[in-house]
């Protein structure tokens, strides 16, 4: 018999189903979670993110920690902001980014923590 993880026979479980669906996320909100986790599947800005993770930095020294032109954090930071993962403040004619807030760092952490278990 190969085990295929399938029950063996029909049977729902009323009282489990009804606890599973109550307090669901809503369709909107899992979408919106599925675009962020899009967003973070790119190894470049989840590098800039790890950089964040603990400092704000801007452009030009997150370009020297992930390895990759100027303008292209830029246009990753860009990408980032509109999802609400990392913000900015001005400081003259310097612009520092950190991450939204510490939910982003604790993603991150908690994901790199699953991979290297």
């Amino acid at each position: 018999m190969i085990d295929d993880g399938l029950c063996e026979i029909a049977l729902v479980h009323e009282d489990a189903v009804h606890a599973a669906l109550r307090g669901r996320a809503g369709d909107e909100e899992l979408a919106y979670l599925a675009d962020t986790f899009q967003m973070l599947a790119s190894p470049t800005r989840l590098r800039i993110v790890e950089a964040l993770a603990d400092r704000e930095l801007c452009v030009c020294d997150l370009s020297a920690v992930v390895g990759v032109s100027p303008s292209a954090v830029s246009h990753h930071l860009r990408q980032l902001r509109q999802m609400r993962i990392v913000r900015y403040r001005k400081e003259g004619r310097m612009a520092y980014y950190h991450l939204d807030d510490g939910h982003v760092a604790e993603l991150f952490r908690t994901g790199l923590d699953h991979v290297r278990e």
